[in-house]
């Protein structure tokens, strides 16, 4: 659930910008490359996060990363994307998209991030160290701002609080692990949903 996870990190990123001047700033981007490499590196990553947006949705499950490919389990749905094809698992159904199809997470559109149209600044907080990172201009598209409060020792996320226009979204962060993910994790099992529904939604 890569756009969830952040409903939540589904962000495009680049290691190759110029940072920001200021010292704060300066120090808050290195920090974030850190953190964004051990979440979305080639080594992969797992996680337990709970969501909640606005008190109208909430959602609680384990996701695993890979390079393009992704894996996530929920108390309702189950997916796997293999990178180029992705198999949701949900109502007894077994829904089919291309990988990059928007439709399979309704909300993946909403958290659209690029990281050099932020400004950034970092600071303590008793649980850590504090990332805020704001949208330079209001003619910019994609997350407003995010907040992400990190490990000040691992730099391992802890919590992440999005904010896309009116809608405001906390993900709690645990059970974090950097490597180890073999890409056997996100191949999709037929044979144990062979009894359900099929619905491809491939174009």
């Amino acid at each position: 659930m890569r756009s969830l996870a952040l409903a939540l990190f589904a962000f495009h990123f680049s290691l190759f910008t110029s940072y920001a001047q200021t010292p704060n700033a300066r120090q808050a981007r290195e920090i974030f490359d850190k953190t964004w490499n051990l979440v979305f590196g080639p080594q992969g990553s797992t996680l337990h996060y709970k969501v909640n947006l606005i008190g109208l949705y909430k959602a609680e499950g384990t996701i695993w990363m890979k390079g393009k490919m992704s894996r996530y389990e929920s108390e309702n749905s189950k997916a796997w994307n293999d990178g180029v094809t992705c198999y949701v698992v949900k109502k007894k159904e077994v829904q089919i998209y291309d990988a990059n199809d928007e439709r399979k997470d309704k909300y993946a559109s909403k958290f659209k991030f690029v990281a050099d149209n932020y400004n950034y600044s970092i600071a303590d907080d008793k649980d850590g160290l504090l990332l805020t990172l704001k949208l330079k201009s209001s003619k910019l598209k994609g997350v407003n701002e995010l907040r992400v409060l990190i490990d000040r020792h691992t730099f391992a996320p802890k919590r992440v609080r999005v904010k896309v226009s009116l809608l405001h979204a906390t993900v709690h962060i645990s059970q974090f692990r950097s490597g180890g993910i073999s890409d056997d994790m996100f191949v999709f099992p037929k044979e144990k949903y062979q009894h359900l529904k099929v619905e491809d939604k491939r174009k």
